[in-house]
């Protein structure tokens, strides 16, 4: 059959910007999927559409589709043979209504086929089913992908009088919809959706459309007419490519090295917004340039969707970048617009900074007495108190008094800037404006820097705090919730993870690790339960293998393989820093020749010493009697005394290595060896013997789980 482009659009009143990069991919290929799945199109779609999204269309352009689906053979089993047949093999009843039900009758029974299926010979029919038309797929591959759509909020509407499809009289879905296209090459498709039938025209830009309505002659022409006769580019690509042009080209325009802020969000959410960018160049008063750049940088991006220029120096500019949805001849009025609308919000901005400023870090304390942490765990007061707690005794094992004092301070006034307006009307900004208030109060850079980064790592790949007295508190700030939360219970479960355990834990890992601090994980965890008292449940042992948990995925999705990571963490080390280097040790030793046989023997060696309670690593040379276990005996007297050496002075990989060397004696004992002597004496001996090996194959890592 000869095959034709298809194209399907879907014209909407204004979808939520956050949601159409999403809604977009996935109306393409929920409907590709389908119309694969009915083989009106090859099952690999990978690179056969094209997917559109502008802010009033959800579109897809498949490739060389069918008009109608082969015939296909079908061979269906009907029922066991026993049941079908009686003992004369006529069809019983049960047989005639199921080939009935199949649109055939008595005469097929001779047609039938026998197979053995499982335990028990079939009766299978084979018939030719009629391949599906175009109009039928793509109508249930259309209300099949609509029904999918990811959705965030359905609104219901009524259709308008006197367009109502039978049964449509009202419509739900993200917003109302008012024309659908179909078609195949130039063909319409004649298929519903939404109360709607499929044409051929659609509507372009609201104000600058050539045309209305646009008239698509053909499916491949789809993109191009829009561009022409409406004014819109289809694309979501595109116009996104397209508006990070139009940024660049004006930031070189303004001078001075300037670049457009780099935001991927604002940036996709801009590209929901508009049909065909122009991006202007705004600028606001330099007084305001006097409050901190985070605050208006938030502002006029979280509440403008413009984007602020930064110079060279990364510093923010009094120059903004406005991508607009029109292009009048005359642009001013339209520049004009946009500043007015941004200057109350600067305003606001420098409001907040100076009337905080007025009060210091320090008299704002008391207030976090007012505002409720949890119900169960008390104020945001009580909460800074077990902070400062956990703080000063992490810092006691890191420095001196100056750092402990350092901490305790910065504990003490981390969460002050939550009582603050700025943070009030801007809460994204938590930590950063404590750190400019700090230094407003002349606490100087190191308090004013713990502040501002005790929140770090906020999210994966976000840098840790820049010093010392930064990572303890932030290490107690996320201690005291992990400790907490798991305290009174409220863990993460599933998707579901409302407290951000799973980001704090991964935190607490990542400053353990970069940060190489001599701290060992699980008597950290256990020395932030005092400060609780009485309010929480001891769940620390619960806690560390949580956190080992997010270590172990966290080392996978950096590329260490299953088995590696399980050697390692299996013996759970507590010093973090350590762990990069066991990999490292484990990979190398994984590489050597001896590897494997050396892992089975562990593997071997930790069965045989689960079914002994309390074998003592310990050897006595005159009870050894075989010239195997002699031979190996004497070979761990050279061996494990260097290996023990180069694992004290943390050299893994060659105390790993140095084991290589035992891989033969420890063949040829359990070749020649009985463990389980009958001799009470030369048994114990022979598992003293297993025991130190097994102590000294372990230091690093579990050999066993390298074991195939």
């Amino acid at each position: 059959m000869t095959t034709k482009n298809l194209l399907v659009e879907l014209f909407v009143e204004e979808l939520p910007p956050k949601a159409l990069k999403k809604l977009g991919e996935a109306f393409a290929h929920g409907i590709a999927t389908s119309l694969a799945n009915q083989r009106l199109v090859n099952p690999n779609i990978s690179g056969k559409y094209d997917a559109y999204a502008s802010p009033r269309r959800l579109a897809i352009l498949l490739k060389d589709v069918e008009a109608q689906a082969e015939d296909e053979h079908v061979s269906q089993k009907l029922m066991p043979v026993a049941v079908g047949l009686d003992a004369a093999g006529n069809a019983t009843p049960a047989l005639l209504k199921k080939l009935q039900a199949l649109g055939a009758d008595a005469s097929a029974v001779s047609t039938l086929k026998r197979a053995v299926d499982g335990k028990a010979e079939a009766l299978f029919y084979d018939s030719m089913v009629t391949g599906v038309t175009l109009v039928d797929g793509l109508q249930k591959a259309l209300l099949e992908s609509i029904a999918k759509l990811p959705i965030p909020k359905v609104m219901s509407y009524q259709l308008q009088s006197g367009c109502e499809l039978p049964g449509w009289t009202s419509v739900s879905f993200v917003r109302p919809a008012h024309g659908l296209v179909a078609l195949h090459g130039s063909d319409v498709v004649p298929v519903q959706a939404l109360g709607l039938h499929a044409g051929n025209h659609t509507e372009g830009h609201r104000f600058e459309a050539a045309v209305s309505p646009v008239v698509i002659a053909d499916a491949d022409a789809y993109a191009a007419t829009l561009a022409k006769d409406g004014a819109v580019i289809a694309s979501f690509a595109e116009r996104r490519a397209d508006i990070v042009r139009q940024l660049d080209a004006a930031a070189a325009k303004v001078g001075g090295n300037c670049k457009p802020i780099e935001d991927a969000a604002l940036l996709d959410e801009v590209t929901a917004l508009v049909e065909r960018p122009h991006v202007l160049i705004c600028e606001f008063e330099a007084q305001f340039l006097d409050v901190p750049q985070e605050c208006l940088i938030l502002t006029m991006k979280a509440n403008q969707k413009y984007f602020p220029l930064l110079d060279a120096a990364g510093k923010l500019t009094n120059k903004f970048l406005v991508v607009s949805n029109i292009n009048p001849d005359d642009a001013s009025l339209v520049i004009g617009g946009n500043e007015r609308v941004v200057r109350p919000r600067l305003a606001d901005a420098k409001f907040f900074f100076d009337q905080d400023r007025k009060k210091t870090l320090a008299s704002r304390v008391d207030g976090l007495g007012k505002v409720v942490y949890h119900n169960k765990l008390g104020t945001q007061g009580e909460r800074v108190e077990r902070v400062r707690a956990i703080a000063k005794a992490i810092a006691a094992q890191l420095g001196d008094a100056t750092l402990v004092a350092q901490a305790d301070q910065a504990a003490q006034l981390a969460k002050t800037d939550l009582v603050t307006d700025m943070v009030g009307e801007f809460p994204e900004l938590q930590g950063i404006m404590g750190g400019y208030y700090a230094l407003n109060d002349g606490l100087g850079e190191t308090v004013a820097h713990a502040i501002e980064d005790h929140y770090k790592p906020r999210f994966a790949g976000d840098a840790l705090p820049r010093n010392t007295a930064g990572v303890v508190v932030a290490l107690a700030d996320k201690l005291e919730t992990l400790v907490g939360m798991f305290g009174i219970g409220n863990l993460p479960t599933g998707d579901k993870d409302p407290f951000a355990l799973r980001r704090h834990a991964l935190g607490v890992i990542r400053m353990l690790v970069e940060k190489d601090l001599p701290l060992d994980v699980s008597a950290l965890v256990q020395s932030a339960v005092p400060a609780f008292g009485n309010l929480i449940t001891d769940a620390s042992a619960a806690l560390v293998d949580f956190m080992f948990d997010r270590l172990a995925g966290s080392l996978r999705e950096q590329g260490y393989s299953a088995q590696e990571v399980d050697a390692v963490l299996a013996l759970k080390p507590q010093r973090l820093g350590d762990v990069a280097k066991r990999l490292t040790a484990v990979r190398a030793f994984a590489a050597l020749p001896e590897s494997a046989a050396l892992a089975a023997a562990n593997k071997r060696i930790s069965n045989i010493l689960k079914k002994t309670d309390d074998v003592d690593a310990h050897v006595s040379e005159v009870l050894l009697q075989e010239a195997a276990e002699k031979a190996l005996f004497a070979a761990m007297q050279t061996v494990l005394p260097q290996a023990q050496s180069q694992w004290q002075a943390g050299d893994y990989t060659a105390s790993l290595q140095s084991l290589a060397a035992l891989r033969v004696p420890v063949d040829a004992f359990f070749e020649d060896v009985m463990v389980n002597a009958e001799q009470l004496d030369l048994r114990l001996n022979r598992l003293g013997l297993l025991k130190s090996l097994h102590v000294a194959m372990n230091r690093v890592a579990d050999l066993s789980k390298l074991a195939a």
